[in-house]
């Protein structure tokens, strides 16, 4: 935290990029959860998760539309300002490839740093991208290129600070552990402040195989989508800093909604979903509304 005095003599309270950044030098796994909007942000807060990952993949969903490069830079920005407007804890913003080249990376950088969003990430994956899990080929940025991107938005942000976390498809794409380490070991030394290794393994041994012969001092960031039977702590334990769930969110407001509606239309009255829905008044507290409102039931 900075000692710099307020004008009322109080040291100001740290921002959301050193409050991350503390918490990646702390002594437990960082717990990030995907949101798209901001009262998805409120419900990760709310539960006491450490921060909120504002998802490509939850923001498209959003729009109904794929995964798959075709929401713009400003919509993804909008929602991750929702989110971070609403909530005390940081906002980590999925960026897919960052829109584009590196000049658009340095763009989205300086647009984002400049609302207080915590940490930027960007993939190595060529522009537009497809989603991880879809089934079809994921082709890869050449690796100098893509470091080219981390050094533009390092150059880009200037005086202002936000973590920046390389993200890494190599696994993704069927390359292998080899490539995977250099290319990691490539984006720290272009800037990165993080490194997100990504795999779509039903196991976690390739990632925690990765973690074991890390050997840059630069945090590691998991996703366990599909390898969900390991730990926080195991992967804390093998040198994952931060742990994102992505999309868990999401997919339980999908099935809940799909289940509720289907008893509704079945039963051709509220009353029937009445037991299986949030009340009003615990709607109204998520938004803020004022107490002397809160009167519905």
């Amino acid at each position: 935290m900075s000692e710099r005095l307020s004008r009322g003599g109080q040291v100001p309270p740290a921002s959301k990029v050193d409050r991350l950044r503390d918490l990646l030098a702390g002594p437990s796994p960082v717990r990030a959860v995907g949101a798209h909007d901001g009262l998805t942000a409120k419900l990760v807060e709310q539960a006491g998760f450490d921060a909120v990952w504002a998802s490509s993949f939850e923001i498209s969903a959003s729009h109904g539309l794929p995964d798959a490069s075709l929401v713009t830079m400003t919509q993804y920005l909008d929602a991750a300002t929702a989110m971070d407007e609403v909530t005390d804890i940081p906002v980590i913003a999925d960026c897919d490839t960052g829109f584009g080249g590196p000049m658009n990376v340095a763009y989205a950088v300086q647009r984002y740093a400049r609302i207080g969003i915590a940490a930027m990430c960007i993939e190595d994956k060529l522009f537009p991208k497809i989603n991880s899990f879809a089934d079809i080929a994921q082709d890869l940025l050449p690796a100098e290129d893509f470091a080219l991107k981390i050094k533009a938005a390092r150059e880009a942000l200037g005086d202002e600070d936000m973590v920046l976390i390389a993200r890494t498809e190599s696994l993704i794409a069927g390359h292998g552990l080899e490539e995977a380490l250099g290319r990691g070991r490539l984006y720290a030394s272009a800037g990165a402040d993080a490194v997100l290794v990504h795999s779509k393994s039903r196991r976690p041994d390739e990632v925690l195989e990765f973690a074991s012969k890390w050997d840059v001092d630069v945090p590691l960031v998991a996703v366990p989508t599909t390898y969900g039977t390991v730990s926080e702590q195991e992967l804390h334990e093998s040198g994952f800093r931060l742990v994102i769930y992505a999309n868990q969110g999401l997919r339980a407001a999908v099935r809940g909604v799909q289940e509720v509606l289907r008893e509704l239309n079945a039963a051709g009255t509220a009353r029937s979903v009445d037991e299986r829905i949030a009340s009003m008044s615990e709607v109204f507290a998520l938004q803020g509304m004022p107490s002397g409102y809160r009167t519905t039931p």
